[in-house]
């Protein structure tokens, strides 16, 4: 059976709409509390985080009674990031671990990611397998085998010092002024806490969640507010976290914004240094720009390339067992330390070798100039294919064959949101902008 419910990461939506409603997240706890309590014995848990928004609740409350309905136990952490869940899943010894947040979306939307015993995200065929549950629907369990639910309050705690754990314990970052922007997202306070105690002398900003400002105008999604703090206080650098930390983009002391691939080029050169890197391996999506394969390629490095989505990423990863991977969107993964992406955990890294080398920020935030790379996105209605139109066909293939040997040309659907998205790589920026806005014309014709 194949997955109708489930996109990318979870699944996701706007809050009260099909499929993230009440109702549906009951269903969808049930389906899951059965699917990873195939028996009666022993005690089954499940642990439950989530982000700022204000829908959070509602969805928390939802999960949880389908889940004790199945005879699971919730521990509910609250607010915390993503990789708090991936990381106290198996710490606590659940069954399960779930994450509810829309990541980067605005804060009408939300989203239920999940985690195997192992702190992984699910496979697609665990994901099948749930939805066929969900449709067919579960037995519940008798009255004197119903699940229990409980706050877990230290949860944050935990993540932070095991944040903490991975930064050099030879290094501070004494005399580094920072500017964290936590989007008014899961990290709001963990973020801040972990700098100061490192050391750092903290700008946060991002910090006054209100159940609906998550995301807005704030965080990797915009860094234009993290720089314009750091031109304001004069900082070493901006660290952009999302709406639930997984992700990060980094602003140097310029005010120019580092993303992911850039992050990703200076760690694989700095793990290959030091023979840390795996097999010379660094995973990431069909996103990532050329300028970072050829990086890797003339050091002696390989590029392996997944499908677009950290967890097709960390699949990659765990099949090769290679170490370190992520997106250009920020996601960076490094499975010696946590089990999905980790926005404060890299931003450390990157903290680490200012605090190693002595260099600002700027000399170490760009590692190579990328490729001119243009992504535009045309929304679309989910009943409409416009991928399937004979006219969008035959302006794909007319791009394909005018950039054939000098860029390349990526069309796709997004996997959170009904968006259909182009991107094309290419040296020549007037024919890359022709191709791109071409399909992109072809597309919303379409529609």
């Amino acid at each position: 059976m194949g997955r109708k419910l489930f996109g990318t990461d979870g699944v996701r939506g706007t809050a009260n709409v099909h499929p993230m409603t009440a109702d549906m997240a009951l269903r969808i706890g049930a389906a899951v509390g059965r699917h990873f309590r195939q028996d009666s014995k022993g005690v089954h848990r499940v642990v439950i985080g989530k982000d700022t928004r204000q829908s959070g609740y509602m969805f928390e409350n939802a999960l949880t009674a389908g889940l004790t309905s199945t005879g699971m136990n919730v521990l509910l952490l609250g607010p915390v990031p993503t990789p708090a869940v991936g990381l106290l899943t198996p710490s606590m010894r659940a069954d399960l671990g779930i994450m509810i947040s829309a990541s980067h979306n605005p804060a009408a939307d939300n989203g239920i990611k999940f985690f195997g015993p192992d702190g992984f995200k699910l496979s697609d065929a665990d994901e099948a397998e749930i939805e066929a549950l969900i449709e067919t629907g579960v037995e519940p369990a008798q009255a004197d085998n119903i699940g229990r639910a409980k706050r877990i309050d230290d949860g944050r705690f935990r993540y932070q010092e095991r944040v903490k754990s991975t930064f050099p314990s030879d290094l501070r970052l004494d005399g580094l002024k920072v500017v964290i922007d936590c989007a008014n997202g899961a990290a709001h306070r963990a973020a801040p806490e972990v700098l100061w105690e490192l050391g750092a002398d903290v700008i946060p900003l991002g910090v006054s969640p209100n159940g609906a400002n998550i995301n807005e105008g704030c965080g990797s999604t915009h860094p234009q507010l993290a720089a314009a703090a750091v031109a304001a206080h004069g900082a070493d650098v901006g660290i952009c976290l999302d709406g639930d930390a997984d992700r990060v983009i980094l602003i140097d002391e310029t005010g120019q914004v580092a993303d992911g691939d850039q992050i990703m080029a200076l760690m694989a050169a700095r793990w290959a240094e030091e023979q840390r890197l795996r097999d010379g391996v660094l995973v990431a999506t069909v996103m990532s720009n050329l300028g970072l394969e050829r990086f890797l390629t003339g050091r002696g490095l390989r590029l392996e390339r997944t499908s677009v989505g950290d967890r097709y990423v960390v699949e990659a990863m765990r099949r090769g067992g290679w170490n370190l991977g992520g997106e250009q969107s920020g996601h960076i993964v490094m499975t010696d330390y946590a089990t999905t992406g980790d926005g404060l955990m890299a931003g450390l890294q990157f903290l680490g070798e200012m605090c190693r080398t002595g260099k600002p920020a700027s000399a170490l935030a760009r590692s190579f100039d990328p490729v001119p790379q243009l992504l535009k996105n045309v929304r679309y209605d989910p009943s409409v294919a416009p991928l399937e139109v004979a006219s969008v066909k035959a302006a794909i293939a007319d791009a394909e064959a005018r950039l054939n040997g000098s860029g390349r040309l990526l069309i796709r659907k997004s996997g959170t949101e009904p968006l259909i998205r182009v991107m094309a790589e290419c040296e020549d920026e007037a024919l890359l902008l022709e191709v791109v806005d071409g399909i992109v014309a072809e597309v919303a014709a379409s529609v």
